[in-house]
């Protein structure tokens, strides 16, 4: 805009001997005169009250076009060099500009308005005066320089919530959609700008959808400009936000995923970043989960994910998490070489979110497979978890207690988790103010004391190691589980204890017999039938289905399978006592002896399932 004052001031003067003075109104010689030498003053000048006002409302609404064109180039040029909100008496003269019918008038008010429409207070005031209407008429312009400023005040406009909808409904997107793949380089930028903008809600992302952006934003994704790609990434990302709009990508645009892959490696770190993140919304979905690792997307992510540029670790970390939801990706991500990358970011202190994306990315990699299960562990995530648990933020304690309870499912690794002392860092957290770090605390000191296949070299010291401490140990636990007044809470202690019996380990049966604090809580549960509360704190899970073996204890039947768990514990406590089991009840009802029963293989059945196809979070 710097060429703006001298077009003024030689719009007035050139012309001011030779066609103004017989043809000027004399309100209109006035203002020009005024506006001359507030021009020459303009630094000391507000032009948006007074005389100086006066001086150009009485120019914008002359029939002569030249006085128009000097009244919008000054215009152009004052809110160039300041803005400020304005009131309706100064937007109403460059509104009627805007509907001349001279192409130097509109580009210049479009531009004046644009620029206006950087104040918050202006962009509202803007469209409540029907500013939308000309700015529309004037992105189907033939000219490019009109277009470019229109397209660029709406993207100002559209910045606003309180506009968004409106600029939806005034039937703006149609031309800003064609207009996104001008061969003007700014009208585009401008114009997929103005897209971006409209994708905050889920209502505007859907008239963007009807509008028939996703083909157009598709496609300029392999746009040689960083700002068109950064636009029309991002806004993928939030239009992938919803499912049925990832069901239409996923219908019509089969080079997504390959063209989103390629911007990961773009020289813009911020195309990068949107890239990662419009890859993480799509891996919402199944197909797209699939896709990703078939597009050798895990190089670019795992590249990512080591940079040190923290906007670039925490897309790439959500993205692989969600990538890391399907069974068939478990393998593959740890064979790219993710494991101690992830592991490292659990230490990562600068953000919480980081350290949760990672440790839930190892717990999905752990749900199917043995293999993936004891790489997980020789890799170090446990002895990571262990060193760090106590001083992590409680979100991420949730994630870390949960993905133990899942490598706890493992009986090969069982013994490896005890050597570990994990239980000693699993105790205090049992009273954890969160009920949810409890619950997952808990249900992996109830795995790590639970095994399928017995064997008399299974060593249950550990458990004798921390029976009085940290914290009151495994004693004080149980009991607060026992007593506590949630019905899911009292379940996986009384099956802890269970799984400890069971053990045939005779320090651990002899501390528990002899515990005059466990004993009484657990007759109360053998005879009470009363249901207790549940909390909607299910047991930890990692990421398959919406299966749960605690959850359901607020009904009749979990209340029953309390009683009779709390019945069995008696039976040890008070029967005789024959090889490790009660004799009333040996090689009938534990799960670990020759002959199990019906009911309590369905009991483990439930646990098992519980920590290895749970839900993902």
């Amino acid at each position: 805009m710097g060429a703006v004052s001298s077009c003024c001031e030689s719009c007035f003067r050139s012309r001011r001997s030779q066609q103004y003075e017989p043809l000027l109104l004399e309100n209109e010689r006035e203002a020009v005169a005024d506006l001359l030498q507030y021009l020459e003053n303009r630094t000391t000048t507000n032009f948006f009250q007074g005389s100086p006002l006066t001086a150009l409302t009485t120019l914008s609404f002359s029939d002569n076009v030249d006085l128009q064109r000097s009244a919008a180039l000054a215009f152009a040029e004052i809110t160039e060099k300041e803005v400020r909100p304005v009131g309706r008496d100064t937007l109403d003269p460059i509104l009627f500009l805007l509907s001349s019918q001279d192409t130097e008038v509109q580009r210049a008010a479009s531009a004046a308005l644009g620029n206006l429409a950087v104040n918050t207070d202006n962009k509202l005031l803007i469209v409540k005066l029907g500013g939308l209407e000309p700015l529309i008429r004037q992105m189907l312009s033939p000219n490019v320089e009109v277009q470019c400023n229109a397209v660029g005040c709406v993207t100002n406009l559209a910045t606003h919530d309180d506009n968004k909808t409106k600029i939806a409904k005034s039937g703006a997107l149609v031309p800003l959609t064609r207009l996104a793949r001008s061969k003007d380089m700014r009208v585009q930028r401008n114009a997929t700008g103005a897209l971006l903008n409209m994708t905050h809600s889920d209502e505007n992302r859907q008239q963007l959808v009807n509008a028939g952006a996703i083909p157009v934003l598709v496609s300029l994704l392999n746009s040689m400009d960083t700002d068109v790609q950064y636009y029309c990434t991002t806004a993928l990302s939030n239009i992938a936000v919803d499912g049925a709009n990832r069901k239409k990508l996923a219908q019509s645009e089969s080079k997504l995923v390959t063209s989103l892959v390629a911007l990961m490696d773009s020289p813009s770190l911020k195309v990068q970043c949107q890239a990662a993140l419009a890859l993480r919304n799509l891996a919402s979905d199944e197909k797209y989960q699939l896709e990703i690792v078939k597009a050798d997307g895990l190089t670019s992510l795992l590249r990512l994910l080591q940079s040190t540029y923290l906007p670039l670790i925490l897309s790439s970390a959500a993205c692989v998490r969600n990538v890391s939801i399907h069974p068939q990706n478990e393998s593959p991500i740890i064979e790219s070489g993710f494991l101690q990358p992830l592991i490292n970011l659990l230490s990562f202190k600068d953000n919480e979110e980081v350290q949760c994306h990672a440790i839930s990315t190892l717990r999905n990699l752990a749900a199917s497979s043995e293999k993936n299960k004891t790489a997980i562990v020789k890799a170090g995530a446990v002895q990571s978890i262990k060193e760090l648990v106590l001083e992590v933020p409680m979100n991420v304690q949730s994630e870390m207690t949960a993905c133990v309870a899942v490598l706890a499912l493992s009986d090969e690794l069982k013994g490896q988790l005890l050597e570990m002392g994990i239980c000693e860092v699993l105790i205090p957290l049992t009273n954890s103010p969160s009920s949810e770090v409890q619950g997952n605390s808990a249900a992996a000191l109830g795995n790590l004391s639970s095994k399928d296949g017995r064997t008399a070299s299974d060593d249950y010291s550990a458990f004798n190691d921390v029976w009085e401490k940290p914290d009151g140990g495994m004693h004080r636990y149980l009991y607060n589980f026992l007593t506590s007044v949630d019905a899911t809470f009292q379940h996986i202690a009384v099956w802890t204890i269970v799984q400890l019996l069971e053990s045939g380990d005779p320090q651990l049966i002899s501390n528990i017999r002899l515990s005059g604090l466990l004993n009484p809580s657990i007759r109360q549960l053998a005879l009470s039938r009363t249901p207790s509360a549940t909390s909607s704190v299910g047991t930890p899970h990692s990421h398959r289905s919406q299966s749960q073996s605690y959850a359901d204890t607020d009904t009749g039947e979990g209340q029953g399978e309390i009683q009779l768990l709390a019945r069995r514990i008696l039976e040890f406590v008070d029967g005789d006592v024959d090889g490790g089991l009660p004799r009333s009840v040996a090689g009938s009802h534990m799960a670990g002896s020759s002959v199990s029963s019906a009911r309590d293989e369905e009991l483990r059945r439930s646990v098992r399932e519980a920590f290895s196809t749970g839900s993902h979070h």
